[in-house]
């Protein structure tokens, strides 16, 4: 009999298990079911099975895909504020959106050198899931919603949504620069809200009037330059990021055009670029820091109750009108 052995039994996963064994969170519906199988089987756990968690370490992984990136760092600032003050230190993680990075932070903090993980993941495959399904700390996910995890997520879709509604009202034919639909709430939500509030403004949603970019200027540039090649007709474009709007806002300028009366802009995230650039960009304002803060509150909350419970937390947003979309 072994410890894998014993979580089907019980019905439960083998994290569960181990947490039991080393005292960690289990709900005490789990623990009863989970003593009654080792009662029921006469099993006795190795010294390596209850080795692992003897004492809370005071610290919280935090896993991040873009240290340099001004909306992970005001989650991050949120998440700082309301752990330090219950006494936690954070471990921070730069993954650069790296997968096999974010694969091997996960690994790391996997066997409770910390009491709890934070993680902004962007794109979660299989390799993601077998993982987390093997935790034997509580995690929470900030920034996407992933059914069966506890999460902290905006509302791309409604955003994307509103956004479309503001260019519609002064635009003909609009233009999209997403990201990679791999990445549920930036890639996939975004998109499917501007799909379908063109749909239902009788807009047919036509290829050749999209692009994709990555999360850097640069490639905000690049993509809004194929794009008005192919598509020169264009009178606004939606952007997936504030970094993607603001290179296309250079790319337009380049081409003789002026913002917003031959092109509007609208960007996603508020950072701080978009005020700063002329024009100013019309932007998604979305709470990343009091999303940090509502992490690190969920996360707090599944380690003292000792609870294994999942919950989900949407945010809100607004839109915050510049200069670059028209009255």
């Amino acid at each position: 009999m072994n410890i894998n052995e014993i979580a089907k039994l019980a019905g439960v996963s083998r994290a569960t298990v181990s947490r039991y064994l080393n005292d960690g969170y289990v709900s005490e519906e789990k623990r009863k079911v989970i003593k009654d199988v080792i009662e029921q089987t006469g099993y006795q756990p190795s010294a390596q099975a209850q080795s692992l968690r003897k004492q809370v370490t005071g610290l919280i992984g935090v896993i991040i895909p873009r240290i340099q990136s001004e909306s992970v760092s005001r989650m991050v600032a949120g998440i700082s504020r309301v752990l330090s003050e219950s006494g936690y230190q954070l471990l921070l993680a730069n993954t650069q959106n790296n997968e096999k990075e974010e694969l091997k932070y996960l690994k790391t903090f996997r066997k409770n050198h910390v009491d709890g993980i934070i993680f902004m993941g962007t794109m979660f495959t299989k390799a993601h899931f077998s993982l987390m399904k093997e935790l034997e700390v509580p995690i929470v996910i900030l920034g996407q919603q992933v059914e069966g995890y506890s999460c902290v997520y905006q509302d791309d879709y409604n955003a994307a949504k509103e956004a479309v509604r503001l260019l519609v009202g002064s635009g003909k034919t609009i233009g999209y620069i997403g990201v990679n639909t791999r990445d549920k709430a930036a890639g996939t939500h975004r998109k499917k809200g501007f799909l379908e509030e063109l749909t239902r403004n009788g807009i047919k949603a036509e290829e050749k009037y999209m692009e994709e970019a990555d999360f850097a200027v640069e490639a905000g540039y690049e993509a809004t330059n194929r794009l008005m090649k192919r598509s020169p007709d264009i009178d606004s474009i939606l952007c997936a990021t504030d970094s993607i709007a603001v290179g296309a806002l250079k790319h337009i300028r380049e081409l003789g055009k002026r913002i917003p009366d031959d092109i509007q802009l609208i960007g996603f995230g508020d950072n701080a670029i978009t005020g700063i650039v002329e024009p100013s960009i019309t932007t998604v304002h979305f709470y990343y820091h009091t999303s940090g803060e509502e992490s690190a509150r969920l996360l707090l909350e599944i380690l003292s109750s000792g609870e294994d419970f999942k919950k989900q937390i949407k945010m809100g947003y607004r839109m915050n009108i510049q200069e670059s979309t028209r009255k």
